[in-house]
């Protein structure tokens, strides 16, 4: 994909906020350097061609080459919001594949830590780990992993891998019908905008659904995207999100390279079940989608994403990914990310419980996932301490892209009334 976009950025990560004075930035450095012995791999280099690389310990690693600083021009949010981005489209110097940026200066008692890595060398269950390792307490992911396969059900898995892949393939061919053209020219500058809300609300009115946060996720994306299509005048016949879903061994926490598996989850937009199309977008301008829609959203994304919660579709996309050659990875990698099947990225990851530098407390987190060229924004969703926090990336010129939190946020509320029981 970098060979056929060269001009694309292929990476993706995070930013902690924190309270409390900033360290120097040779201090950062050597905070950096006394973590790493826990990821040995950060600290490696990429050999080989591109078809068959390999990872070997860099023997001329510099710590310095990899953790930087922007120091805001003043104080403000204006201010601030330069050095956020600034930092958010630096590039890597040559031959890394990984940065740290440390970003002050707008405030005594506030600033942040910008972590950035290309994504052929990582994903975003590793990228978590980096976190817990650099900022956090130490405790392990909340991911869910399979349970130990067991040779007895070997035909039965290779059986069910093998159908998915056929299922997934086959996906990417369907016909989308009319797409309109991305509606706006790229500037090649990315943009992040953030919101948030308590963990306990997401989890609460996927549990009386019976679903998950994740699912409460991508319905109230579907409601904010439906109501930003309303408001920026850009059509949105149909969504597809990609959703990458963590394949890694109990055993497997950091890796190089990518153990997840992008499967595409189309988010009901458009539909209504009770009510018209021009009635929908009049709520949706307002900044509503509707009582009856948001429950109806929901159920929708469940019946998607219902056989990924089990037991052996998760087995079977953790054999997908052990297994399956390059070429056809390749291939399918190429067609999956194409704008012609998904439009968004869409991921979530529990991050940690709590976390800090020295005397600094972690305050805040948002996830960079990757933008992929043609797609409208990148969206992810990191569980930290009592917030489910939701981030978009975008490309500057995306119209109205500021907006997508807030309508994010009075998605996730028109569900929590939804769920609430009758008085």
């Amino acid at each position: 994909m970098e060979r056929r976009h060269p001009d694309a950025r292929w990476d993706a990560g995070g930013v902690a906020y924190l309270s409390g004075p900033p360290p120097s930035l040779p201090d950062l450095r050597a905070y950096v350097a006394f973590r790493l012995p826990q990821l040995p791999l950060q600290t490696s280099r990429i050999e080989g061609g591109p078809r068959r690389p390999w990872w070997r310990p860099d023997a001329d690693f510099a710590v310095d080459r990899h953790v930087h600083e922007v120091v805001a021009a003043g104080p403000g949010e204006g201010e601030w919001d330069t050095a956020l981005h600034t930092a958010l489209n630096a590039p890597f110097p040559s031959g890394t594949y990984w940065g740290v940026w440390l970003l002050h200066g707008h405030a005594p008692d506030r600033y942040a830590v910008c972590y950035r890595f290309h994504h052929a060398c990582q994903d975003g269950a590793a990228a978590a780990m980096t976190f817990r390792a650099m900022l956090g307490g130490g405790e392990p992911s909340a991911r869910p992993v399979p349970g130990k396969g067991r040779l007895t059900g070997l035909p039965r898995r290779v059986g069910t891998a093998v159908g998915l892949a056929a299922r997934f393939a086959s996906g990417t061919f369907v016909a989308r019908g009319a797409r309109p053209a991305v509606p706006f020219v790229p500037t090649g500058e990315r943009r992040l905008w953030r919101g948030r809300v308590p963990a306990a609300d997401l989890r609460r009115i996927g549990s009386a659904h019976g679903g998950s946060a994740h699912d409460v996720h991508l319905a109230a994306l579907a409601g904010a995207l439906a109501a930003w299509s309303a408001r920026s005048g850009v059509p949105l016949p149909r969504v597809t999100a990609l959703v990458p879903v963590d394949a890694r061994r109990s055993d497997e926490d950091q890796t190089w390279g990518n153990r997840c598996f992008a499967l595409p989850v189309e988010l009901p937009v458009r539909t209504d079940p009770k009510g018209t199309d021009a009635s929908r977008n009049a709520r949706g301008a307002r900044g509503g989608q509707g009582g009856e829609a948001a429950p109806w959203r929901l159920d929708r994304v469940m019946a998607r994403t219902r056989k990924l919660r089990g037991e052996t579709w998760r087995q079977a996309l953790q054999d997908l990914v052990r297994f399956m050659p390059g070429r056809p990875t390749e291939w399918y990698l190429r067609r999956v990310l194409s704008p012609r099947v998904a439009d968004v990225m869409a991921t979530s990851m529990p991050l940690a419980e709590k976390g800090g530098l020295g005397e600094s407390r972690v305050t805040g987190t948002a996830l960079l996932p990757l933008l992929v060229p043609g797609h409208l924004f990148g969206v992810g969703l990191s569980f930290f301490d009592t917030w489910a926090e939701v981030s978009f990336v975008a490309d500057r010129a995306l119209p109205l892209g500021e907006s997508l939190p807030e309508l994010w946020e009075r998605a996730v509320a028109e569900l929590e009334e939804s769920a609430a029981p009758p008085e």
